[in-house]
């Protein structure tokens, strides 16, 4: 039987994961969280095999806690990120912070049981569109872009803004203090160059951070 912990701040989303893995004869769900703290607790008393863990979480980001895990030697479960971006967003770089497989929520439930399934094995899980951008960044020139460098929650605050949400909103979505968005925001427009939010906004088209 293949253990599973779902953290995902969404409670209606976790509903929904759960059901899809319920189904599934070979998967159990042993335990669910909410945010950080509570996967810290809940992992230390549930062993699982996998944890399905998603991106756009509060206070810390989904890469942010698989970089905690693995600082924290608490890697011994394999993570899948099951998130709303999309793949050519964030998949890469999760795969590279040390995840197994990311599918994105709005796929084909049974995708997310594969994976599940693939990852249980140590094995990596990465679709056909994961797998082309894999074989694209290997064989493309060293020509980095600038939100290349960016860390994880300033290409979030890039992509939230660019999307054409304010800064309040940034922040309450991802229970930040709108000056730590803020902050965010001025270290975005300074490595990429830019000076507004227009600017941002074309430039993440231009780079398909977001549709046009």
């Amino acid at each position: 039987m293949i253990r599973v912990i779902l953290c995902d701040d969404h409670a209606l989303i976790r509903r929904g994961i759960r059901d899809t893995l319920s189904d599934a004869p070979d998967i159990e769900v042993v335990g669910e969280a909410g945010d950080y703290p509570e996967l810290r607790a809940l992992l230390r008393s549930t062993a699982c095999d996998v944890l399905v863990l998603d991106i756009n979480m509060p206070g810390r980001s989904g890469l942010d806690v698989l970089a905690a895990l693995k600082d924290d030697g608490d890697m011994k479960m394999r993570v899948l990120i099951c998130s709303m971006y999309p793949e050519d967003q964030y998949a890469i770089r999760a795969l590279r912070a040390g995840a197994f497989g990311y599918v994105n929520k709005g796929g084909d439930p049974q995708q997310l049981v594969a994976a599940v399934r693939t990852v249980s094995q140590g094995k990596k899980f990465v679709t056909p569109d994961i797998a082309q951008m894999l074989v694209e960044s290997l064989t493309a020139p060293e020509v980095a872009h600038a939100h290349e460098k960016l860390s994880d929650r300033e290409l979030q605050t890039l992509v939230m803004i660019a999307s054409g949400k304010r800064l309040s909103d940034i922040a309450s979505e991802l229970t930040l203090s709108p000056k730590t968005v803020s902050v965010y925001r001025a270290r975005v427009l300074e490595k990429l160059g830019l000076t507004n939010n227009s600017e941002l906004t074309v430039y993440a088209i231009r780079n398909g951070l977001v549709g046009e």
